[in-house]
């Protein structure tokens, strides 16, 4: 084995494990199986135009030598952006721990406890500093969250405001200038009309159905804002407001003075600025709306034995489930950010937040006395950690450049500085003298810290904070370390075993691809800071949009959206506009079959667009009568069809080239959703099967780990003719010529975790990449073949051959009393997360093992699936006491005294040899969905039940 080669690090099988995989598969080598797997009219002709592969040595240098080209100014930019410090216990034990990173959505609670407990200590923390009832488990930036948020109220308005058609919305000048443009794209298609302007003079009328503040504002004013939610209420029309989290330390709640719902992000809570992301936003609202928030909650529920047990609430509001009904597409929280910031909060606790808060606000009152005594003029009456000073403007900015500083230049005359964590009194006094300088005097020296507050008494918080026992008990570092690996260790994440959810992509994460998130020279660079100081983020960023090019064989790329579901949503936006730019406006019909993936629906009505879905047939694929059809009878109007490829079924469909020409000579556009890329990559791409737009899921396809549920990152690559269209930023330029306004808050999207795609791809090279695609298919097969005469795969292509996943039909199992609920709890006590559960078909699992899982792993998982088939037939559908029903086990349950089952306590937690080896402990029994929805408690309990217990 060649030790340098990073594709044998990355790809699992070895060499010699081929010739069995071949005889078990029945293929004579890996050129046969691709040749019966994928359409002849599809393959690509020449390999992928990338550079040759580097080594992790090579590419470890290479990014280290990058990343020196960046220069990391100590930035008071604001905007949204403060730099954060994060504690090294939460860095090395979380950000950098694969225990963490690598897990999968906690769709699977009995062996999610862990970060499920850590979401929930992340959403008492939102409700307890934001003074509201319910918090969702995080959003994706402060930008979109606030478009959430619009949609929400815009959604739940009265009745008669909706009879009215009351469809104006007020949005304060101060809001932040990257959220106004996201404000502005999902207006668009739903028919909002946004009111731009000043919240103090402004008076509503009756077509208004809400309002969105910032506070503090962008330049760091702190407004009482009593009277303008006041006079809202009183003509029902609700408010939204986007708040800095560490101000409401200090601040009065927004609950408190009658907002109905509150977002921003959590980034200052440890998180880095890492060039715009990623973050976890957060979204709190009334428990009147909890029908209607946007995506996860986690709430308190029990288990099979009336012990307390964890779960995601209410998931039947999700957008998966309501599909086209669905008032938001958001399928990807943050979650790995917000365990960050919530297990800042629990390092800190309360006191430590105010210490920190108060160091914050103290740094910009001694700031502003120092600047006054310059002779400067500071505007903002009253602040919380932004001051915004009138001078020459750029004469402040060319000193503060020379001594690597960053400001915020508004106007000519204006200068905001916004103070951070990290700011000492050495660093207020290199900002004094950069002033003095401009204004050729000599500035004061700063000695300490003035205690004396700007904050009017009406605005400071009264209100007591993270009172719960978690939040004051973990504040040395051993506690703290102790407390995170005691979660940890509840989770079952790829560290432990293979996850072979289908269309999920569960692969290896490479330590080489992970290291440089944690350097200052990538971390520390904020978002809207002068682009010519980010020129190693530059560099990586414009050729991770070249590769993609390449891979995709499209024209132009877009890393804005911070999700695959965000990537949807701007890949039918661009749609929207290109048709616009036609004169073609009323072309808003897209096609979507009914095996599409549950985000494609919503995403298309969200851009404005009316859904039509076309049928699939017997065998999986779509329609092509009925798609004919439905073309045909909307012809003039259609503007798209979304389709998935492979399909969700696991399929490469041999129509696909006739259903593109069909709807390019019907004046329509092809969206593929790009969530099974992973079985495309050196093969095929969307260009050939004639798409004109996809995005990537780099969470899946690219490598960027999934963290729980989040970071995801949902890159579009688009045809020559909708290159112009690409989203644009208001703060820094990106985007096409005609660019649509933003799709997500930076400009860059979530830049920080590029790296991880731009390594696999560095990396792997061509070769590698298309070799990881050509084992993730043999992979499948393998599987499919050693469970054949077991289980039944719903759907293969023409000549019998999965893709790069498969369906299990699991229904025949009804007759013996078994759901496949119960097969996927059965497989934690094998030590294994279960695949994907009822989707696309309910009864069913879809299994995708990824090119990362060698081939004794492959075996674990098939042996343990095949002795689950048989504890299946020893089932009877008139006895529910049995190792399937009673599943998963634990380890309370399995040491107890007392047994009160028909099988062994062995065959419960041990029912292979290899189990035994590497044993996984659900930490609790079967949790009961139900009960958690009827008796919602989504935050933690108080300290009055611990005392009580």
């Amino acid at each position: 084995m060649k030790t340098d080669v990073f594709a044998s690090r990355h790809i699992g099988i070895r060499e010699e494990d081929l010739p069995h995989m071949f005889k078990t598969v029945g293929v004579e080598n890996l050129q046969q199986l691709i040749n019966e797997t994928i359409p002849d009219d599809i393959r690509l002709k020449n390999p992928l135009a990338l550079d040759k592969a580097m080594s992790e040595n090579q590419f470890l240098n290479h990014l280290q030598k990058l990343s020196e080209k960046n220069k990391v100014f100590s930035s008071y930019i604001g905007l949204g952006y403060h730099e954060s410090l994060t504690p090294s216990v939460i860095k090395r034990n979380i950000l950098e721990n694969p225990g963490w990173y690598t897990a999968y959505t906690p769709y699977q609670a009995e062996i999610a406890q862990g970060r499920l407990e850590a979401l929930l200590n992340y959403q008492t923390m939102i409700c307890d500093l934001t003074g509201m009832e319910l918090a969702n488990a995080s959003l994706l930036d402060e930008s979109t969250a606030a478009a959430e948020a619009m949609t929400m109220l815009f959604e739940v308005r009265e009745r008669d405001q909706k009879k009215n058609e009351v469809i104006k919305f007020f949005v304060s000048a101060e809001v932040l200038p990257q959220t106004i443009s996201v404000l502005k794209t999902r207006a668009i298609p739903l028919g909002i009309e946004l009111v731009i302007g000043n919240h103090e003079t402004f008076e509503f009328s009756t077509e208004f159905f809400g309002a969105m503040l910032q506070y503090p504002g962008k330049y760091g004013q702190v407004y009482d804002y009593a009277a303008f939610v006041a006079s809202a209420k009183a003509k029902d029309i609700k408010v939204a407001v986007a708040a800095d989290i560490l101000s409401l330390v200090l601040l009065t709640p927004p609950g408190e003075f009658g907002a109905d719902v509150v977002v921003g992000t959590t980034q200052r809570f440890g998180i880095p600025l890492g060039y715009g992301g990623p973050h976890a936003a957060f979204f709190a609202t009334k428990e009147d709306y909890k029908r209607s928030i946007p995506g996860r909650i986690i709430g308190v529920t029990k288990d099979t034995d009336g012990n307390p047990a964890l779960r995601m609430a209410l998931q039947t509001r999700e957008q998966h489930i309501k599909r086209d009904k669905a008032t938001s597409n958001i399928c990807t929280a943050q979650v790995l950010l917000a365990v960050m910031a919530g297990m800042y909060a629990v390092y800190h606790g309360p006191k430590g937040l105010k210490y920190i808060a108060n160091k914050v606000h103290n740094s910009a009152v001694t700031l502003t006395e120092a600047l006054e005594q310059l002779g400067l003029y500071q505007t903002n009456t009253s602040y919380f950690d932004t001051i915004t000073v009138k001078t020459d403007a750029a004469a402040v900015k060319d000193i503060a450049e020379q001594h690597e500083i960053n400001f915020l230049y508004s106007d000519d005359q204006s200068v905001t500085i916004a103070l951070n964590e990290a700011t000492s009194i050495e660093n207020l006094e290199e900002i004094v003298q950069v002033f003095a300088k401009a204004l050729h005097k000599k500035g004061a020296k700063i000695d300490e810290l003035k205690s004396t507050s700007t904050i009017p008494s009406a605005l400071q918080r009264a209100t007591p904070f993270l009172e719960n026992k978690v939040f004051n008990s973990y504040h040395s570092e051993t506690e703290m370390m102790r407390y995170i690996k005691k979660l940890e260790r509840k989770d079952l994440a790829l560290n432990h075993s293979m996850i072979s959810l289908g269309s999920c992509t569960m692969k290896l994460n490479a330590a080489s691809e992970m290291l440089p998130l944690s350097s200052a020279n990538w971390g520390n660079i904020h978002p809207f800071a002068p682009i010519e100081q980010a020129e190693g983020y530059q560099i990586m960023l414009k050729e991770l949009e070249r590769s993609l090019n390449v891979i995709t064989g499209f024209a132009g790329t877009s890393l804005q959206p911070n999700s695959g579901a965000q990537g949807e949503y701007a890949g039918l936006m661009v749609i929207r506009a290109y048709h616009e730019s036609r004169n073609e406006t009323h072309r808003n019909i897209c096609l979507i079959p009914a095996s599409a993936h549950g985000t494609n629906p919503a995403s298309a009505v969200m851009a404005g667009m009316q859904v039509v879905v076309t049928k699939t047939d017997e065998r999986g694929n779509i329609d092509v009568a009925d798609l004919e059809e439905k073309v045909a009878l909307h012809s003039e109007n259609l503007a798209a069809l979304m389709v998935t490829y492979p399909s969700t079924h696991g399929v490469f469909e041999s129509s696909i080239k006739h259903i593109t020409k069909l709807i390019h000579d019907n004046g329509g556009q092809v969206y593929m959703d790009g969530a099974n890329m992973n079985a495309q990559v050196g093969l095929t791409n969307p260009a050939t099967i004639g798409a004109d737009v996809c995005h990537l899921n780099l969470h899946k396809t690219f490598a960027i780990p999934h963290g729980g549920g989040g970071p995801g990152v949902g890159p579009i690559c688009v045809a020559e003719q909708l290159v112009p269209f690409l989203p644009g930023n208001p703060v820094i330029k990106t985007g096409g010529d005609k660019a649509i306004t933003a799709i997500s808050a930076a400009p860059w999207g979530s830049s920080l975790v590029c790296l991880i795609s731009y390594g696999y791809i560095k990396m792997l090279g061509e070769k590698g990449l298309t070799r990881s695609t050509e084992i993730a298919i043999l992979n499948a097969n393998y599987i499919k073949h050693r469970l054949s005469g077991n289980y039944e795969v719903l759907y293969t292509g023409e000549k019998g051959r999965a893709a790069h996943e498969m369906i299990l039909d699991c229904r025949p199992f009804k007759q013996n009393g078994i759901e496949v609920t119960d097969i996927a709890k059965r497989l934690m006590d094998y030590g294994f997360h279960a695949p994907t559960v009822s989707f696309p078909v309910a009864g069913t699992v879809m299994i995708e093992p990824t090119e990362s899982e060698g081939l004794a792993e492959l075996d674990r998982f098939c042996d343990a699936m095949i002795s689950i088939k048989k504890e299946i037939n020893a089932a009877s559908a008139n006895e529910t006491n049995n190792v399937l029903k009673n599943a998963p086990h634990t380890l309370k349950m399995v040491t107890s005294d007392t047994w009160d089952f028909p099988y062994s306590r062995e065959k419960a937690a041990f029912p292979l040899a290899f189990v035994s080896e590497n044993k996984f402990w659900p930490s609790v029994r079967r949790v009961d969905d139900a009960y958690g929805d009827r008796n919602l408690i989504c935050t933690c309990a108080p300290i009055e039940a611990y005392m009580e217990a």
